[in-house]
């Protein structure tokens, strides 16, 4: 009995060791804006940061670990232009510098570089060079809003379960001078300072996980997190 209780507690330990979480909270499924806060070893570290979410709210997403949450809540689909709600590993860094300064991998963004969006392809929700046989669905890496400028990648559907989302990044927010509407098609975006300032803090060696739900699982959160310093 003991050793099984050890064997239990290690794996608890082991799928919660996340040294640098990003939380994201939202008032509700339908909202396209959130609250974004950073934490290292459960205390927050800048000050809370808006940002913006898909244009139809959220909606459950695949990811490292499930949050617990009703039956009736609106699952992740793809084109539906919702942000995914779960616990997502972060995995690596882009951008159109030859460099950053982040403790992150890197990938340079060239305009070859494309994320499939197409379910039928087996390169689906992957960050590819554009193949012979072109998808019939993608995005192009190296826009030219310069919302790719720089970003992190988040592991969403890493399974690549069709038509259940793809492309799921966390980066730089549309410009708010020319567009009123600064939603997104299901990541999460900021300024570019900001985001600027998160990937300079981020550190693959610290297990960097993005947690992001509507407030009334906030209390569920604490259950898997009771470390963190939430207000």
């Amino acid at each position: 009995m003991v050793k099984t209780f050890l064997i239990l507690a290690i794996c608890y330990m082991f799928l919660y060791s996340n040294e640098q979480i990003i939380l994201v909270t939202s008032d509700s499924f339908n909202t396209n804006k959130g609250t974004l806060s950073c934490f290292e070893n459960g205390k927050k570290v800048f000050n809370d940061i808006e940002v913006n979410l898909g244009k139809n709210g959220l909606g459950i997403g695949i990811g490292h670990l499930e949050i617990k949450h009703q039956k009736n809540d609106v699952l992740k689909i793809e084109g539906d232009k919702k942000a995914p709600v779960g616990i997502f590993k972060l995995t690596s860094v882009f951008g159109y510098a030859d460099n950053e300064k982040t403790s992150m991998p890197y990938t340079k963004i060239t305009k070859d570089l494309i994320c499939v969006d197409d379910s039928d392809s087996i390169y689906y929700n992957q960050i590819i060079n554009m193949p012979n046989e072109k998808p019939k669905s993608y995005e192009i890496m190296k826009r030219d809003d310069k919302q790719y400028q720089i970003g992190i990648v988040v592991q969403h559907n890493k399974q690549q379960k069709p038509h259940a989302g793809s492309c799921i990044f966390i980066h730089v927010q549309k410009n708010k001078d020319k567009n009123k509407e600064t939603s997104t098609a299901g990541c999460t975006s900021m300024s570019l300072q900001n985001i600027q300032k998160i990937i300079k803090w981020l550190d693959i060696k610290k297990n960097p996980i993005l947690i992001q739900v509507p407030k009334k699982y906030l209390g569920e959160v604490k259950r898997m997190y009771p470390e963190l310093a939430l207000d």
